[in-house]
């Protein structure tokens, strides 16, 4: 068992916070081990809470059909809590998904969901509410509108290049090479042949993420929504827009293809937790601009099996890699745009990754190599013309160890980075 206390602390940390806490993330994350396994265990040997004291519903569970009706479930734990209001209860709900909307017949037929229930259920004052909104029905867009604002929300990732270390625990090197190529999968960590794991990662992406998408979502051209997936699959880490992909695909279907149609398939995969946008930011004009962006998928496995393990660019894997971590992190994270108006010209110069944790920010580069003067060259010049004094970092796999160069700029390595062997802030 993996413990993955980044994600474990802060629920620890919004313990009755009066708010209802909802675990978000890809499916097959291992949201449900966080909670029902890791935070429960924590709950019996730390806080000495008695095992009657958390209410735990699975509602995929055959026992627990019933509780897919939300009057019945709010009825059942109210049967608990207010028969001991001296007590402290813990409410786990995992497949929340999996209720239904109910019309109360006693109350002028008024549809009733489960967000009204636990609406409801939040209002005790010796219930403390936790559950797990997988990506296959209701999406983390909802939460604010659904709770009224008033619940807390903590995203899972697939396990981070550190967490899958502390437990393959081999050369650090062979440990990334195989993370770039798989990704950080729970399940995969079982797996020790390279067969099964391709197998595993092509089931998930076919049998689960895709359908959860086409059923989510009505999608009637699933065709284009697979090409959409291929295109951001081989275009990691480049920009792009939804007219440029509409483009390519009417190119190799010789049909014409709706940017707005691709536009709102993009929505929906980034809705699902697949993939992620990040936007570009002008960073003297202090604006974002609509288009182009760059999209990165949750985990670089997904990425891979999508191509068939046919194109493996470490350079873009790494980006896509740094992107990820960063956002497990909590940061903030978008592109950077700067402008060279140098020899008379203006010319658009981009940086990977403004980072932004708070009030404070930083910029990094993610350079696979910077083998030659050139590619040294583009690198820097990038980060120099912020004219700033926010702290400047190039992540690379050439060096052995971090250093600062004579510009303050820090240089370090990709392991280190992702080990946590670097000070951002």
């Amino acid at each position: 068992m993996i413990k993955r206390d980044f994600y474990l602390n802060r629920i620890i940390h919004n313990m009755w916070n009066g708010e209802i806490k909802v675990i978000t993330g890809i499916r097959r994350c291992g949201k449900s081990v966080l909670l029902f396994d890791l935070f429960y265990e924590y709950l019996i040997e730390q806080k000495k809470v008695k095992e009657d004291e958390i209410i735990k519903i699975e509602l995929d569970q055959r026992r627990n059909y019933k509780y897919r009706n939300p009057i019945t479930l709010c009825e059942y734990v109210e049967s608990i809590v207010l028969k001991n209001k001296d007590k402290q209860y813990y409410l786990f709900i995992d497949e929340v998904q999996f209720t239904k909307k109910i019309i109360d017949a006693e109350n002028d037929n008024i549809e009733v969901t489960i967000y009204d229930m636990l609406n409801e259920l939040k209002g005790y004052k010796n219930l403390d509410v936790y559950l797990i909104d997988s990506n296959s029905h209701t999406l983390s867009k909802d939460i604010a509108t659904e709770f009224r604002g008033r619940a807390t929300q903590i995203h899972i990732y697939p396990f981070s290049f550190e967490e899958y270390y502390s437990f393959v625990g081999v050369d650090e090197r062979k440990a990334l090479d195989e993370y770039m190529l798989y990704g950080g999968l729970p399940r995969l960590l079982t797996l020790k042949d390279e067969r099964d794991k391709k197998m595993y990662l092509s089931s998930l992406y076919n049998e689960l993420y895709i359908k959860d998408i086409v059923e989510i979502y009505n999608i009637e051209r699933e065709d284009i929504l697979n090409d959409i997936l291929d295109f951001l699959a081989s275009q990691i880490g480049s920009l792009t827009n939804p007219t440029n992909i509409a483009n390519s695909i009417a190119s190799m279907k010789n049909e014409k293809i709706n940017p707005a149609l691709v536009s709102k398939y993009i929505e929906h995969i980034t809705e699902s937790f697949l993939i992620n946008s990040a936007r570009r930011f002008d960073i003297k004009g202090k604006s974002y601009f609509n288009y182009p962006n760059k999209y990165y998928y949750v985990d670089t496995g997904l990425r891979n099996i999508r191509l068939n393990f046919r194109q493996f660019d470490p350079g873009h894997i790494m980006e896509n890699i740094i992107y990820n971590d960063l956002l497990r992190r909590g940061y903030s994270v978008d592109v950077g745009v700067v402008y060279d108006r140098t020899n008379g010209s203006t010319i658009q110069k981009e940086i990977d990754f403004v980072v932004n944790d708070c009030d404070r920010k930083l910029y990094i580069q993610s350079a696979f190599r910077m083998d030659n003067d050139n590619k040294e060259t583009t690198e820097l010049s990038s980060l120099m013309l912020t004219k700033d004094f926010f702290k400047k970092v190039i992540i690379r796999m050439d060096i052995p160890h971090q250093f600062y160069d004579d510009m303050g700029i820090l240089h370090c390595n990709l392991i280190d980075f992702l080990l946590g062997k670097v000070e951002l802030f």
